[in-house]
């Protein structure tokens, strides 16, 4: 029992050591987490949630999810194609006014399954260069909640070198549309659907749609994003925000409002990972959906899209790994189940890395290029 006892002690020590590693190489704030069937595993942090401040970061805080808000949004259609509310072929011409989609290129035929997997033909809002300016850069209007539709004007325009039908092209105007979607179909926000179908029932506490809802348990961390020249000529830097460091601008006064069904959650660790298990676990959706969320394409480096997941073997040989990762501005988040064992790991950290290029770290490097997910594997093989 000894040696099960330092052997443990040595892997947890390993783990902290890859976030204070993050923390070195200029991440604010860091926390992370891994569970299995039987529960939170270890969780820990490193760095700070508010950096001006001195404030510590803990396991308590929460952090914007950015994309893996498309997951959530993706168990309730499927929960809703179960309920035979509509189907994986159905159109969104078909579910949603036409004035909603005017102006969009390919938005009136793509189905429910082409846009749950990035096939639609129908463009990003985030690649279009005036919404990264009036979204995340210089004239952003950080106070401004965003209406759940105004991201789609900056794509009401012809596109012919947009992206075709039937061609992975990775689209948050797609999971807008699903959430819009949800509301025509239920009659209720997409957030109170989450809400009411996920959230209540695993007893996440710590989750809400920012700009939508009221905050949960757990105080939000300060906000940060790396400053890199990429960044400044993608977007610009709003005036408002502050520079506590040379490569960081402090983007606390902004809000997820403008992410809404594309990335918008606001969320803890543990809250995730009990997210995460129960969806591994079929607790969420049937083992019928669950196989079409797992119904793989490769897109590019190794990675496989299903329907709001993805598929990603660890370069570095530590496994095959189901998830998704999110960023947004002021934050970055991985959430990911191996796909062989038994064991789940979820990072977020209080910087963003959208439009930066090259940075010196993320949670998501943290994940894909230290030996964390090693170590999350030999933890939860030592409790079994």
């Amino acid at each position: 029992m000894a040696n099960l006892g330092s052997q443990k002690s040595r892997v947890e020590e390993a783990l902290q050591a890859t976030l204070q590693e993050s923390v070195d190489a200029g991440v604010p704030g860091i926390v992370a987490a891994i569970s299995s069937s039987k529960g939170l595993l270890w969780s820990s942090s490193a760095g700070y949630a508010d950096i001006e401040d001195s404030k510590s970061a803990n396991t308590v805080h929460v952090f914007g999810i950015g994309s893996i808000t498309k997951v959530f949004v993706a168990v309730v259609i499927l929960q809703l194609i179960e309920e035979k509310k509509l189907t994986l072929t159905t159109k969104l011409g078909d579910l949603l006014k036409p004035e909603i989609l005017d102006g969009i290129a390919n938005a009136a035929d793509a189905t429910i399954d082409r846009l749950l997997s990035h096939t639609s033909g129908v463009e990003s809002w985030e690649d279009d260069p005036t919404w990264r300016v009036e979204g995340r850069g210089r004239d952003l209007d950080p106070a401004r909640i965003w209406g759940k539709t105004d991201t789609l004007k900056y794509i009401r325009r012809p596109n012919p070198s947009g992206p075709k039908p039937g061609e992975w092209d990775y689209s948050n105007t797609g999971y807008t549309l699903l959430g819009l979607v949800i509301e025509k179909l239920t009659g209720n926000t997409a957030e109170s659907e989450i809400r009411v179908r996920i959230l209540h029932p695993l007893g996440m506490r710590s989750t809400y749609f920012e700009g939508f809802e009221e905050p949960g348990e757990g105080p939000v961390t300060s906000r940060y994003h790396w400053a890199t020249e990429t960044f400044i000529k993608e977007a610009g830097i709003c005036p408002i925000f502050t520079r506590p460091k040379g490569d960081l601008i402090n983007a606390s006064a902004s809000n997820l409002s403008v992410e809404w069904a594309a990335g918008g959650i606001v969320s803890s660790a543990s809250d995730l990972l009990k997210f995460i298990i129960s969806l591994r676990d079929r607790r969420l959706v049937s083992a019928s959906s669950l196989d079409v969320m797992r119904t793989w394409q490769l897109v590019e480096g190794g990675t496989e899209q299903g329907h709001g997941i993805f598929r990603w073997p660890s370069p570095k040989g530590y496994g095959t790994w189901i998830g998704h990762h999110g960023g947004v501005l002021g934050f970055t988040a991985s959430l990911w189940w191996k796909e062989e064992g038994d064991v789940a790991v979820c990072l977020l950290s209080n910087v963003g890395t959208m439009h930066c290029g090259q940075v010196p770290s993320s949670s998501g490097a943290v994940f894909s290029k230290s030996d964390f997910l090693k170590l999350a594997t030999e933890l939860s093989e030592g409790q079994t």
